[in-house]
């Protein structure tokens, strides 16, 4: 999710000067609350699963953008002063929440008046950012809530409704529409679910190993699976331990496994790694942060994705 850097806390006052001093300048520019919108709401988001959820639940009927630029890591970004005003100004804000959103909330404090937003961590059943983790070295690690909600679909379904929600109060003349529209994307969610189960019921293992960041608690969690992987959460680690290695790499050997997944904006030279010294493929599981141009060209969802990563399942299952 989208995270600040050691040194956003110390811009954050900086960056709030350019928005009061830009605020009278560029603010007609921006659709929101303060201006016709063609009718329809204007609700912003930082990443691309709730900008995804968004567009289900509203169609055509609001104009939903995304903070992150398509082919943005998200970890590495930092709000400018024109986000900032689109956030202030837009009728609805979606974010995810938790330590590394620590930034929204100081955001949201700074403004006159409140904003309506939906924060998805509420809407699910959190844990911590741990996982079976003999590849690591944990002395001292302190486990935090994994804020990677979205990542599995069983979560977005309640965050969708959580969403839909929201938007039933702030736009109640649209209820039914909401509503219909949340109830018809819910089951395809729902079918969604019951296809990743059942090919993790039929795989013959239940194991996979990640040569890479691990987003994926919810996921692993919710479909029963065990997980192995180079680096915890979304950390800014780039080289695992010899010991980490080592560990991936004999369970690999030992168990047979077929494939080393990666994610996203992955160097992959981890993953590519393990796979020379192995014999097994490297393949992408995705866990929708967010999407390239040429993904959003395809029209890529968070269902395509997600089907996506079930074929990823079924070979490195089987």
């Amino acid at each position: 999710m989208i995270k600040r850097n050691s040194l956003f806390k110390k811009c954050i006052a900086s960056v709030m000067c350019l928005v009061v001093g830009a605020l009278s300048l560029t603010a007609c520019d921006i659709p929101g609350r303060d201006k016709e919108n063609d009718g329809k709401l204007n609700i912003v988001t930082t990443i691309f699963p709730s900008y995804d959820f968004a567009k289900e639940l509203c169609g055509d009927g609001a104009t939903v953008t995304m903070l992150l630029k398509p082919g943005q890591e998200s970890h590495t970004y930092e709000p400018t002063a024109q986000d900032i005003l689109a956030i202030e100004k837009c009728d609805l804000f979606i974010y995810v929440g938790g330590e590394n959103d620590k930034w929204v909330e100081d955001i949201l404090e700074s403004f006159d008046e409140p904003v309506d937003t939906v924060r998805m961590i509420d809407f699910a059943d959190t844990c911590t950012d741990s996982h079976d983790e003999d590849s690591h070295d944990h002395e001292g690690h302190e486990h935090e809530t994994d804020e990677h909600v979205w990542t599995s679909p069983k979560n977005a379904i309640s965050i969708t409704q959580g969403i839909c929600e929201k938007l039933c109060k702030i736009d109640s003349e649209n209820k039914d529409k909401y509503e219909q529209n949340c109830d018809s994307y819910v089951k395809e969610l729902e079918a969604l679910c019951g296809e990743i189960q059942s090919v993790v019921d039929s795989s013959k293992r239940k194991t996979l190993v990640f040569g890479d960041r691990f987003p994926f608690v919810y996921f692993a969690r919710d479909f029963g699976l065990d997980c192995y992987a180079a680096f915890e959460g979304c950390s800014t680690e780039t080289e695992p331990s010899a010991q980490t290695m080592a560990s991936l790499i004999e369970r690999i050997n030992a168990d047979n496994i077929p494939v080393v997944l990666y994610i996203e904006f992955s160097a992959q030279t981890v993953a590519d790694s393990i796979a020379e010294q192995t014999g097994c493929k490297s393949l992408l599981f995705h866990s929708c942060h967010n999407v390239t141009d040429e993904e959003i060209e395809n029209g890529a969802t968070y269902l395509s994705l997600m089907r996506g990563n079930i074929e990823v399942l079924k070979e490195a299952l089987n």
